[in-house]
């Protein structure tokens, strides 16, 4: 990422609401990893919400990210095994 901070701010104002909105949204998390990477989890109570969340964050990325982005982003799904 080549500016992490306006990453953020576009992030908190324009792609949390749009998840927010997806029927089974728990929480969302933008992570600052340092070095230009940044990581994002999102938790969803079922993997139909989980896949609506990645349709929108393509777009969203293609649409408000993509000149900030070096790199393309890297997708990884899953589901909750443990938690504390």
């Amino acid at each position: 990422m080549t500016d992490p901070a306006e990453a953020g701010r576009r992030v908190d104002e324009g792609f949390v609401p749009l998840l927010r909105q997806v029927p089974g949204f728990v929480a969302y998390y933008w992570i600052d990893a340092g070095g230009g990477v940044m990581v994002s989890t999102s938790v969803y109570e079922d993997r139909a919400g989980a896949e609506e969340s990645v349709r929108r964050a393509a777009e969203f990325v293609r649409d408000n990210l993509a000149s900030l982005l070096p790199n393309p982003p890297q997708v990884t799904a899953g589901e909750v095994v443990a938690a504390g």
